[in-house]
């Protein structure tokens, strides 16, 4: 066989196609709710780690740097494989919705922390002068300017949370890599794994140059 009809075989790909096609609708489903999801859930941890009573800052603290520092797919395991064992069930979906959550929520948390404390004090300081409420003060004040600060490594971890929905595969979700990976082995042929790539570099390289242009914008909004 050529490396045209192994890699590229347009019949396999077109017979493969419904099944990435469905994988796909997984893919874009599984990130956009562990980005829905972990984005707020991360602004909320933030302001637990940054302003509340000590335990609870202990107990963000601790959430943040565990979920940091463990791999996605031993959350993944962890969830769908381990909790059976105490009685704690749940679909491949939700498993894997959970586990990118808890992960999108840590690493979102830090960069919302990073952006709040950027913020000079003396923004605080005037609006206590002026009379406003800490929470309105953080509405109003600190967390716009914060949140132009996050844009580009929020941008920059939804990418990246994109691209490890791959991994749902581990927990049977299926997801594109699973769908292509299944074809795969229905057809002998690799050709759907080479469909998966082309799938996914279609709609992750436009979220890429996107994460170049807000940076780049960000960076001119500074230096006025």
């Amino acid at each position: 066989m050529t490396l045209v009809d192994t890699f590229f075989n347009v019949d396999v790909l077109v017979s493969a196609l419904p099944a990435l096609l469905r994988g796909l609708i997984n893919t874009l489903k599984l990130g956009l709710l562990a980005i829905g999801i972990g984005i707020p859930l991360g602004l909320l941890i933030s302001l637990v780690r940054l302003y509340a009573p000590a335990p609870f800052r202990w107990l963000a603290i601790g959430y943040i740097d565990i979920f940091r520092a463990m791999p996605v797919l031993v959350v993944l395991i962890l969830i769908y494989y381990a909790l059976p064992f105490v009685g704690i069930r749940f679909s491949s979906m939700v498993s894997a919705t959970l586990a990118f959550v808890f992960i999108m929520s840590a690493y979102s948390a830090e960069v919302f922390r990073s952006g709040i404390e950027s913020i000079p004090k003396g923004q605080f300081e005037a609006a206590q002068a002026l009379g406003l409420p800490f929470v309105l003060t953080l509405r109003k004040v600190i967390l716009p300017q914060a949140v132009k600060l996050v844009i580009p490594p929020t941008t920059s971890n939804c990418v990246s949370m994109f691209k490890d929905t791959s991994l749902a595969s581990a927990v049977a979700l299926p997801e594109l890599l699973k769908e292509a990976n299944d074809a795969q082995a229905l057809y002998a042929n690799p050709s759907p794994l080479i469909g998966a790539a082309l799938v996914y570099l279609a709609f992750l390289w436009p979220m890429v140059r996107l994460v170049g242009y807000v940076e780049k914008r960000s960076k001119a909004a500074a230096a006025r």
